[in-house]
């Protein structure tokens, strides 16, 4: 971990691989006056949207909708099974299991034709006072147990000993967004109207502690992180069952699960403050967190150190080296492909276009876990065997 001292605000940051944009951001991160003692950059930063992918913004009194982004909730989750890799074969992993699975979960911007039953939604929300969440109830109905885009993928992966385990990235579909969009406009118009002064060109607008719109904004961001939750759990029994059609007698752990874009209320460094977690992961001492890997490449089970130096968080993968459109123009789909199939793993690449999820546009998660060696303790390594993407 390296400190730098920037605008007279400390920054720490576990890496020494930030790329310009990404830099520019976390300077601007400094410049706002309700920062809270210092500003923490995971291994695996990269830009966004105002605030970089892996930053951890810790503030007194106000929340920033851009420093949640508009995938609210999005997260992992993992199964562990009893089944060992080496009495599963190929043929029935590609023409019963990923067969099934694609036809019970719709990918991309795919939804359920049919409307889900509304006891998959969350429960004990007071909808009637959320202006998007009460507007989009209809819809949500489809989309909840669905995969999205992006890099959101659904993987089988074996451990070290051989166990079978299944693992999902997904968020909370278009209502993240609907939600992220509509309270960042709001915070944008209150920022003018109080001539505020953190500029309007660093794509930061807050909305104070205490104010109706904060309330408004925190309700329906609880929301999308109970229904992020909720689309990944229902993801998670549909594949069970598909799995459990092709091996009779498989067993399920429970399910481990872990957002990593979000903000809570929680005490560090003597005070109350509002932790924003982009693409962060909580990493308090003892919980179980999921740090995925590229396409092709590793992904781990680890445990949290609870390091107050990163307001006890860490990297929620391995973060982009190449942006979507820097991928599709430079990397090689041929060698990619070669790579994944020299290891034996089904991948989801069919064209140019999907350089932008292979593992060449990533870090290296190797390297990133090694960044991180005071923020988690490794429990389960695991490398994928089947990939299906959004």
């Amino acid at each position: 971990m390296e400190v730098k001292i920037i605008n007279n605000r400390p920054v720490k940051i576990w890496t020494n691989d930030v790329e310009e944009t990404a830099m520019r951001q976390i300077e601007n991160l400094t410049t706002l006056p309700f920062l809270h003692h210092h500003l923490a950059i995971m291994p695996d930063v990269h830009t966004g949207m105002g605030m970089p992918i892996g930053g951890v913004l810790a503030c007194d009194g106000a929340v920033i909708p851009n420093a949640v982004g508009v995938d609210i909730g999005c997260g992992m989750c993992a199964v562990k099974t009893n089944w060992k890799m080496e009495d599963l074969p190929a043929h029935v992993i590609r023409k019963e299991i990923m067969k099934g699975i694609r036809a019970r979960i719709p990918l991309g911007m795919d939804h359920h034709k049919e409307a889900q039953d509304v006891k998959y939604l969350p429960q004990g929300h007071d909808i009637d006072k959320m202006e998007i969440v009460k507007r989009r109830q209809h819809s949500i109905l489809h989309e909840v147990g669905t995969l999205g885009g992006g890099n959101h993928f659904i993987e089988l992966q074996k451990d070290e000993e051989g166990n079978l385990w299944i693992m999902i990235h997904s968020g909370s579909r278009n209502l993240g967004k609907q939600v992220g969009d509509y309270y960042n406009k709001i915070a944008v118009s209150l920022n003018e109207k109080w001539h505020s002064v953190v500029s309007p060109e660093i794509r930061l607008p807050f909305l104070p502690h205490g104010t109706r719109e904060f309330g408004a904004y925190w309700n329906e961001m609880k929301y999308c992180i109970d229904f992020a939750l909720c689309n990944r759990k229902l993801m998670m029994e549909r594949i069970q069952e598909v799995i459990a059609d092709s091996l009779k007698g498989i067993e399920f752990e429970p399910m481990i699960n872990i957002a990593h874009n979000y903000a809570a209320i929680e005490h560090h460094f003597g005070k109350d403050v509002i932790v924003h977690r982009k693409g962060a992961t909580l990493a308090r001492k003892g919980t179980i967190g999921i740090i995925p890997g590229s396409q092709g490449t590793a992904s781990y089970i680890v445990e949290g150190l609870g390091n107050p130096d990163s307001f006890c968080s860490c990297s929620h993968g391995a973060g982009r080296v190449l942006s979507r459109k820097a991928a599709i123009h430079t990397l090689d789909m041929k060698a990619e492909v070669k790579n994944l199939e020299a290891k034996g793993i089904i991948h989801a690449i069919r064209c140019q276009d999907d350089m932008q999820e292979a593992s060449g546009a990533y870090k290296d998660i190797e390297e990133v876990i090694a960044n991180e060696s005071d923020l988690v303790k490794v429990k389960t390594k695991l490398l994928p065997i089947a990939v299906i993407k959004g």
